[in-house]
């Protein structure tokens, strides 16, 4: 862990930045590989942060980590409050970077006001919350009422740690979730979600010959759930437009390797295929592939779409097959499901189509469909389920877990509200968000303790562009610190 920390520090010491404490934290996690369902290590840096510190720390069966601080002076008879992040970071980057998540610590710098990872993804989301947590636990000088630490494991592909939480481990009033990513907000509900997997075997056909390579490269990708109204390309649905191209020229799929993880837009794809009467249908799809750059020179800038042959030899699905799944991943939903009616603003529901593979035969395309309402939730992934099988593929849900119902009434709000406006000048947008936060499922088994989520600015999560506003970071850490001095008496 050492040796992380001085490699890193070597590239970018962050721990000059103010606030100071925050940063040094921020580094020390950032040098802790920390992939979902892989936090062994982050796990074990977080229980001997709280043991070394001479504090309750105990890890649940789940692998959540749970640290007790007692109340500062004269805060004794507040109520107590839990904080909570998540412990894992999405792994993302760039195809052209060489790097493991697994071995090795986020290398950082800084642009001007924003703090950046070098082709991968940042882990700021949730890692801030988590600098924020240490922060707190070791300070001295902060006034805070009991403080039940409450750092959850695998947030990112199943939140698994809320899901293992069990009753009454907890005894805190007020939860602060600092898992939100706009400084200005504070949330008090969110969207569930459902993982929707599509699976199947096909028989395969012997390919040598010259086939259709596409790549497409340079999509902005992003969170599947904070920026899937933004209108961003999604290199699954691009692809698929041009194998759609090629249903009237008797494609055969060989492989496709698209996208990555349910919650992140994908941001690049390949794809290998046989078409007949190839010089045409490349004709055709270089006349397709100016019209996309066309729709999408607004908001992608950065998008490349490289069409070529390429003398190969593999498995192809036949040709009715082909057309099959052409048409499903054609069809399948993707983006915006349905806008809140009762919310202004709010993505109600919708799907992010996030991975496709492809490889001798064997099909797996991953979904991840979110709503704030259970029906239209359910809607949308038995709508997937029709498009699917109605292609011959057999789809499986999984993963499902609730949205978090909001309560604008809730004591810790108005208090929250009166700080901002005090310390920031302005109103701060109150709002439910269409992410997927574990207070839901915390909620299901603690319904009387009241909820809120809030957190500093970053930018493109879930993805190599990452980045943390620093001046955000230093307005969350003293948001945060005032809401603790003014939580109300039991």
């Amino acid at each position: 862990m050492i040796g992380w920390y001085k490699k890193l520090t070597n590239i970018m010491d962050i721990t000059q930045i103010e606030p100071k404490i925050i940063w040094k934290n921020f580094a020390a996690l950032n040098a802790v590989p920390r992939p979902s369902k892989k936090e062994e290590k982050v796990i074990a840096f977080i229980k001997n942060f709280g043991e070394n510190l001479g504090l309750e720390t105990s890890v649940d069966a789940t692998g959540n980590v749970i640290i007790r601080k007692p109340a500062t002076a004269g805060m004794e008879d507040r109520k107590t409050v839990v904080l909570q992040s998540h412990l894992d970071m999405v792994c993302q980057k760039n195809n052209d970077v060489e790097f493991d998540f697994e071995t090795q610590g986020i290398q950082m710098f800084v642009e001007g006001d924003w703090l950046k990872a070098k082709g991968t993804t940042l882990g700021a989301d949730n890692g801030l919350g988590v600098a924020a947590m240490m922060s707190i636990l070791e300070s001295e000088d902060i006034a805070h009422p009991a403080i039940e630490a409450l750092f959850t494991v695998d947030e990112e592909t199943g939140m698994t740690g809320a899901f293992g939480l069990q009753p009454g481990v907890l005894t805190g009033d007020i939860l602060l979730n600092l898992d939100t990513e706009e400084d200005d907000e504070i949330d008090i509900g969110c969207a569930g979600g459902i993982d929707v997997t599509a699976n199947q075997s096909f028989a395969v056909e012997h390919f040598s010959g010259e086939a259709v390579k596409l790549e497409i490269k340079g999509l902005q990708g992003g969170h599947s759930g904070m920026d899937i109204h933004k209108g961003f390309g999604n290199a699954n649905k691009i692809l698929a437009r041009f194998f759609f191209l090629g249903i009237e020229h008797a494609i055969q799929l060989i492989e496709i390797n698209s996208g990555g993880l349910r919650n992140a837009i994908p941001r690049e794809g390949t794809a290998l295929f046989s078409v007949t009467d190839r010089g045409v249908f490349l004709q055709k799809a270089e006349v397709l592939k100016k019209e996309i750059i066309e729709e999408f020179q607004s908001i992608e800038k950065e998008l490349s779409i490289r069409i070529e042959t390429i003398a190969m030899e593999g498995n192809a699905i036949r040709e009715q097959e082909s057309k099959r799944v052409v048409q499903a991943l054609h069809a399948a939903h993707n983006g915006v499901f349905r806008m809140s009616p009762d919310v202004e603003d709010l993505v109600e529901a919708s799907n992010n189509v996030a991975r496709v593979e492809l490889k001798n035969g064997d099909l797996q395309v991953l979904n991840l469909t979110r709503s704030s309402v259970e029906s239209s939730k359910m809607q949308v992934a038995n709508q997937l389920k029709s498009v699917f099988e109605l292609a011959g593929i057999e789809v499986q849900f999984s993963g499902s877990y609730p949205g978090w119902k909001p309560k604008p009434g809730a004591e810790i709000i108005k208090i929250m509200e009166g700080i901002y406006e005090k310390e920031f000048g302005g109103k701060p947008n109150v709002v439910a968000c269409h992410a997927g936060l574990e207070c839901g499922i915390i909620g299901a088994n603690y319904p009387k303790m009241e909820m809120v989520s809030f957190g500093p600015t970053i930018r493109g999560a879930h993805s190599p562009d990452e980045r943390a506003n620093i001046p955000s970071a230093q307005k969350f850490w003293k948001f945060l610190q005032e809401i603790l001095k003014n939580i109300p008496k039991k």
